[in-house]
C-alpha cells in the first residue's frame, strides 16, 4: 500500500464520526477507538501489520520524531489532519509499533460548556500565583486549563507563553499575545523553557507537566515573583499533589519548598470524568482554595487535614469532591455506582447519600 495518508485518513474518520476521544493503531490488532470511556474495535478493519504501521508512521512523525522513535522507541507528537488534531504517543511492545492517539477539539469549550464550576473564572482574573489541575491520565486536565487559558485571552491584556509537550490546543490571539513553546521543537525541556520566561516580559505561563523537582521548583519562583502560573500533575487530589510536590525534593530542601508553595499557591482542582446516565462524560471535581487554614497546615506538616478543611469551607468556595458526587447522583447525571467507583473516601459518600 502507498497511500497511508487516505489509509490514516480513514480511521480519523471513524473517531470524528463516533464521537471518539481516542484512536489505537497496533501492529497485530485492528484499529481500536475510545467512546465515551469504552474501547470500541473496528472488528471490520484488518489487522495492523509492521508495514501498515511503518507507513502510518511516516504520515503521524516528522523526521525528528521519526529520529527518537527509533533511538528510544517511544516518542510523543502532535498531528493535524484537515480540521482534526491529535496529541499522540509512539512506543514498542514486545517488537511490535503501536500508537495512541487523543483527538484534541479544535473549539475550545468555556468552563459552562464544560460543566465545571465559575467560580474557576476568578483563578483566571489574578495576577500571580498557582493554580494547579490534577487527576489521573485522560480526565480532561489539558481541557480544563485550555478553558481558563482562553479567557484570559478573550478577556485580558497579557502576554502568555506556553511550554507544553506536544502542544495541544492552539490558541487564536485575542486580547493577549500567546507564545506556544513544545518541547524538543522549541525549547530543550521543561525547565529550561520555564527558566527562560523570566527573560520574555511574560504575565501568564502554562506549564503542560510538573516534570521533575527543577521545573516544580522554577514554577513556584515564577508564581512568587509576580506571575500567574497553570500546570498538572498526576495524582489524586489536593492533600496528595502538595505532598508529592514536597517529596520530589531532597529532605535539606523540603523546608523552603513548603514555605515558598503555602506563599504561592493559589488553588488545586481535581477532576474525574464520569460516564453521564444520558450519554457521554460529565466532570466530578474538588478545589482547594488557598487561604490562611491551608497555608498554615502546608507550612506545619498537617497536609492530611486538608481534607477537612475542603469539606468544611464551601461557604468560601472549597468544594469537595464527594459532595459534587452526590449532587450528580441526586441530579440524575451519574450512577450511585459510578459515584463510590470515583470516591476518594467511599465511607463518607456512603453517609452522604
Amino acid at each position: 500500500m502507498n497511500d497511508y495518508k487516505a489509509f490514516l485518513e480513514k480511521f480519523i474518520t471513524s473517531v470524528i464520526q463516533q464521537n471518539a476521544s481516542d484512536l489505537h493503531l497496533s501492529e497485530g490488532r485492528s484499529p481500536v477507538i475510545r467512546v465515551n470511556g469504552t474501547l470500541v474495535v473496528l472488528v471490520r478493519e484488518p489487522i495492523l501489520t509492521r508495514a501498515d504501521m511503518e507507513g502510518v508512521a511516516s504520515i503521524l512523525l516528522t523526521k525528528q520524531a521519526h529520529d527518537q522513535f527509533n533511538a528510544t522507541k517511544e516518542v510523543d507528537f502532535s498531528f493535524s489532519s484537515k480540521d482534526s488534531r491529535f496529541r499522540g504517543n509512539g512506543f514498542m511492545r514486545q517488537d511490535k509499533m503501536s500508537f495512541a492517539l487523543r483527538l484534541i477539539p479544535q473549539k475550545i469549550k468555556s468552563l459552562q460548556e464544560l460543566n465545571l464550576p465559575p467560580i474557576l473564572e476568578s483563578f483566571t482574573q489574578l495576577e500571580q500565583g498557582f493554580f494547579l489541575v490534577v487527576g489521573p491520565v485522560g480526565q480532561g486536565k489539558s481541557t480544563t486549563l485550555a478553558s481558563m487559558i482562553e479567557s484570559i485571552n478573550q478577556n485580558r491584556l497579557e502576554h502568555i507563553i506556553t511550554i507544553e509537550d506536544p502542544i495541544e490546543y492552539i490558541y487564536t490571539e485575542k486580547k493577549s499575545i500567546i507564545d506556544q513553546r513544545e518541547v524538543h521543537i522549541d525549547t530543550a525541556d521543561f525547565h529550561t523553557g520555564l527558566h527562560n520566561v523570566f527573560r520574555q516580559d511574560i504575565d501568564v505561563v502554562l506549564v503542560g507537566e510538573m516534570r521533575g523537582l527543577e521545573t516544580i521548583s522554577t514554577a513556584v519562583t515564577a508564581a512568587e515573583t509576580g506571575h500567574l502560573v497553570f500546570s498538572t500533575l498526576h495524582t489524586n487530589d489536593a492533600s496528595q499533589t502538595i505532598d508529592r510536590i514536597i517529596d520530589s525534593f531532597p529532605a535539606e530542601q523540603q523546608e523552603q519548598i513548603r514555605i515558598q508553595l503555602a506563599g504561592s499557591l493559589s488553588g488545586i482542582f481535581s477532576q474525574r470524568l464520569i460516564p453521564r446516565i444520558s450519554g457521554g462524560l460529565i466532570p466530578a471535581y474538588e478545589l482547594l482554595i488557598n487561604n490562611n487554614a491551608v497555608s498554615n497546615l502546608i507550612r506545619k506538616k498537617r497536609t492530611h487535614e486538608i481534607s477537612s478543611v475542603i469539606e468544611t469551607s464551601s461557604e468560601q468556595g472549597m468544594i469537595d469532591m464527594n459532595r459534587s458526587l452526590v449532587d450528580l447522583v441526586r441530579r440524575g447525571e451519574i450512577t450511585i455506582e459510578n459515584a463510590y467507583q470515583h470516591s476518594n473516601n467511599p465511607k463518607n459518600l456512603e453517609k452522604m447519600i
